[in-house]
């Protein structure tokens, strides 16, 4: 699983089984208390249901309680350090084309609070509405229906939120959504300010340079290819936007540990996924 202990894991949020495109997991003491640094494909919310929780965003250590919620975009390495032994939380995930489809009408949800306090009436709403779905099969729609109603009270809250994340990369990242293969300088100009800026809040905000995480997206596309076409290695790296396969080849291996072959034709792929604390 790699050299580094620092090494983020390529964890799928979603159940390996089956065609599940949504899905709302439960997390509480008995399971250790941790997760690894991990990343996924799919854009991931927590919500804080008792106890708390200390997570690790980027290169910043984020306190959360009863009544927060947090959120995760696509490819960030995010990590669970330690939990209160009263913690409970709801993890809810989706399918990133499914995401993007349910909304389609509001393409600046990346640029939202990604650490939130919900009031009284929101909380116990959602908390309601995750109980009524948890860790079950088959509950794409209602899923869906929950993250659009999710990232409206998130679009209502905008302005009142406890947000490690730079309103410059919250910008970037929504432009990013839309136009993965901008390079620094364009998406800068697009988020309303100078590159150096973007670099600095960016590296600081996800834990990664801009141009290491322009690569991840591409990374994750093209594992999501391989996934769902089962191509050809060398022309799924060139469809995911690398500029050859020795490129792909590098950048598996310097993000996984592992090289493209390995990770899609053994165990190796299993093996990483099941890996709960370290």
């Amino acid at each position: 699983m790699g050299d580094s202990p620092n090494l983020a894991l390529f964890q799928s949020f979603l159940p390996a089984q089956g065609q599940e495109l949504a899905h709302v997991w439960k997390f509480s003491w008995e399971f250790g208390g941790r997760r690894p640094l991990h990343f996924h494909a799919e854009p991931e919310l927590n919500l804080v249901v008792s106890g708390n929780a200390t997570f690790r965003i980027g290169e910043t250590r984020v306190e959360a309680h009863r009544g927060d919620l947090l959120a995760f975009p696509p490819g960030q390495d995010h990590e669970l350090l330690e939990t209160s032994p009263d913690v409970y939380l709801f993890a809810i995930g989706i399918d990133p084309l499914l995401s993007a489809d349910v909304l389609r009408h509001n393409r600046g949800c990346a640029a939202m609070p990604v650490h939130l306090r919900l009031l009284s009436h929101e909380f116990e709403s959602l908390v309601t509405r995750c109980e009524a779905i948890v860790d079950r099969d088959g509950v794409d729609a209602l899923a869906a229906e929950l993250w659009e109603h999710v990232h409206w009270l998130r679009q209502r809250r905008v302005g009142d939120s406890n947000n490690p994340m730079h309103v410059y990369v919250r910008r970037a990242l929504s432009v990013l959504a839309e136009h993965p293969d901008w390079d620094c300088e364009q998406v800068a100009r697009a988020a309303r300010t100078r590159a150096s800026e973007l670099s600095r809040y960016f590296h600081r905000d996800l834990g990664m340079t801009f141009v290491k995480y322009r690569t991840r997206l591409r990374l994750l596309q093209f594992i999501r290819l391989m996934d769902s076409e089962h191509g050809n290695l060398m022309s799924t790296a060139i469809t995911a936007g690398f500029g050859s396969y020795s490129q792909c080849h590098r950048v598996f291996q310097a993000e996984l540990g592992c090289f493209p072959r390995q990770f899609f034709q053994s165990s190796f792929r299993a093996a990483m996924q099941t890996v709960y604390a370290r």
